[in-house]
């Protein structure tokens, strides 16, 4: 579980730095339409991989996926609290920030690109570096956790 994991926070690595100068332009004048759309699809990619590391955490670490219609929500609050004798694998700051991306990619996913807009999105852009640090690290944290030869 430890390479899978430490394979999609390398791929979190590699979404940054592919964004890192759009998103620095950003501070600087508001985005067109173009360059809008790909920082909603920079979020939506960013949170899916979140989510991906998630749910193998759980399906290889706790034996079972989450289902319903609220899985998401419940996946999310699932890694914030320990179980069993997996401890939490993020924090109640880092669900909470998190819970913003989740909520977004639930709005990527239900509206037209022309729809979306800069006062919403500008806010998880310009805390996207921070969260996604604050993700790897405590992911990290919690994988180096894990016996070596990974569950």
């Amino acid at each position: 579980m430890r390479e899978k994991i430490e394979f999609e926070l390398e791929r979190l690595r590699q979404l940054l730095a592919t964004h890192r100068e759009l998103i620095a332009t950003c501070r600087e004048r508001e985005p067109t339409a173009i360059e809008l759309s790909a920082l909603a699809m920079l979020l939506h990619s960013f949170y899916t991989g979140v989510e991906n590391i998630f749910k193998r955490i759980m399906v290889e670490g706790d034996g079972e996926p989450e289902r319903g219609e609220a899985w998401h929500r419940d996946l999310l609050d699932r890694m914030a609290t320990a179980k069993g004798s997996r401890p939490a694998v993020i924090s109640i700051e880092l669900r909470d920030q998190l819970d913003d991306y989740l909520a977004f990619r639930h709005v990527f996913r239900h509206v037209y690109s022309f729809e979306l807009s800069w006062e919403k999105l500008g806010p998880l852009i310009f805390d996207y570096s921070d969260v996604h640090a604050k993700v790897t690290a405590e992911v990290t944290a919690f994988v180096w956790q894990l016996p070596a030869a990974g569950k």
